[in-house]
């Protein structure tokens, strides 16, 4: 991985209709639990680790990098509609205090969404998978993308190493048609 920074890869809005009809049939695999290899979480938890490429990754419960976003805060969720399409919120059952994994960084928690949800938190931020990443990907890191008026900017939460976005990383991700 190179060392001169990290690069922003922008995605536009194209074909958002096509990946909306697709989202039911990539969050409905079965293949991405714990068990799809290089795995190091903890399938009773919430919230777990992995090591992946760059570095070991926050993961939900099937393996899949947590992400968060610089438009949302400690009190604001930004991401909805279209972008919660995309990008599925991490959440628990209403009354549901989230799992950590033994031994993880860093502090859960649990905020109201503007939908009624209750979404995961790690150290304030809320947390999202990204719809076209596999257990073990970290294809979002990096990304900025464009929801009506607001431009968000996502980054994997790493534990150790350094994550994605060097001179390894392409500018704009393969087949991301969205």
């Amino acid at each position: 991985m190179g060392t001169t920074g990290r690069s922003t890869r922008r995605l536009g809005g194209l074909a958002l209709a096509t990946l909306a009809l697709a989202i039911p049939a990539l969050t409905g695999c079965g293949s991405d639990g714990p068990d799809a290899g290089g795995g190091t979480e903890n399938p009773t938890a919430t919230v777990s680790t992995r090591q992946v490429d760059q570095g070991t990754v926050l993961v939900d419960a099937n393996g899949r990098t947590l992400y968060f976003t610089d438009q949302d805060s400690e009190s604001t969720i930004a991401c909805l509609d279209e972008c919660a399409r995309i990008w599925a919120a991490l959440t628990v059952p209403a009354g549901t205090t989230p799992v950590a994994a033994p031994g993880l960084p860093g502090t859960l928690g649990a905020m109201a969404r503007p939908d009624g949800a209750t979404q995961v938190t790690y150290d304030g931020k809320p947390l999202y998978t990204f719809t076209l990443d596999q257990a073990g990907a970290v294809g979002g890191d990096g990304l900025s993308d464009n929801f009506g008026p607001t431009t968000f900017t996502w980054h994997a939460i790493f534990t150790s190493g350094g994550g994605g976005g060097g001179d390894d990383m392409p500018t704009t991700p393969p087949d991301y048609d969205y």
